[in-house]
């Protein structure tokens, strides 16, 4: 997809917590199906909490609705002969490309501790998984603005060489609000050899508190100018929306103008913001 000479478009998506909120999810599958996503992803779940859930749902995705599905996977609570049999499970399912993650902390915990028998890191997922000959095609997250529990923005670069040397084939990003911290993350790592596809991660804002939340999870900034738009329409819910997606449209025809190799939503469940700016770029 990435050698293809188009943007690569993908649509990320959370396991729901409950059956109705599964089908939810897929009739927003089925929406967005018409904007011909390169792929969709499903997250794992807070801890890995939701692991059976997202092969289901990954399968499920590409068997029947023809959509191409990325699993997400994590190191979080799993042994290495868990994760081993998740992934047999997936490439049994005809799944081909598996986002490799740490993840993060279980709900209530403030701190990643390595599960006995288990991994610490991306790159020893990454590595394990290329060692056990799984021929899955293999993403990694990076960190525009810096991964929250990194020292310095050096380290964390060099955290992100070794997923790239681990065996990564393409980075999906940490969600930001300023392309220039996108750009500058990006002349950093070509610096640093890193010659990977980086697809930049957009949230359009659809609630003020809701992306104020995530932001402060991620470490990641909200602009001023951003942030004062909001707040004057921040008792209005559709107003909220509407500045969200001119916000997101804006960015990612910026981006797009100037060579990324694709977009990934983050959606949140939800299609009517992420249609709306995909409709604005005329994609």
């Amino acid at each position: 997809m990435y050698g293809s000479g188009g943007p690569v478009v993908s649509f990320e998506f959370f396991p729901p917590k409950t059956d109705q909120g599964v089908e939810n999810l897929y009739a927003t599958v089925q929406t967005l199906k018409p904007c011909r996503p390169s792929f969709v992803s499903v997250t794992y779940g807070a801890g890995g909490s939701t692991r059976d859930l997202t092969v289901e749902l990954v399968t499920r995705i590409k068997r029947d609705l023809g959509v191409e599905a990325v699993a997400h996977l994590t190191c979080v609570g799993a042994t290495k002969q868990e994760i081993h049999a998740v992934l047999t499970r997936l490439a049994d399912s005809g799944i081909e490309t598996v986002l490799a993650l740490r993840g993060d902390p279980p709900r209530g915990e403030d701190k990643f501790v390595r599960t006995e028998g288990g991994f610490a890191y991306a790159n020893e997922l990454i590595g394990f998984i290329k060692r056990e000959g799984f021929p899955f095609c293999l993403g990694a997250a990076c960190y525009p603005e810096m991964h929250p529990e990194a020292v310095n923005a050096d380290a964390d670069l060099d955290n992100l060489k070794r997923k790239v040397e681990a065996g990564a084939d393409f980075l999906i990003t940490q969600l930001f609000f300023d392309n220039q911290d996108y750009f500058a993350f990006l002349r950093r790592a070509r610096s640093a050899g890193i010659d990977l596809p980086i697809t930049p991660g957009l949230m359009p804002v659809t609630n003020v508190a809701q992306i104020e939340r995530f932001t402060k999870m991620c470490a990641a900034r909200i602009p001023h100018e951003l942030l004062r738009r909001l707040r004057i329409v921040e008792q209005d819910p559709a107003a909220v929306v509407a500045t969200g997606v001119y916000w997101t449209a804006r960015q990612a025809r910026e981006l797009l103008d100037r060579g990324v190799p694709g977009i990934h939503f983050y959606t949140l469940n939800k299609s009517s913001a992420t249609l709306a700016v995909h409709a604005a770029l005329g994609l």
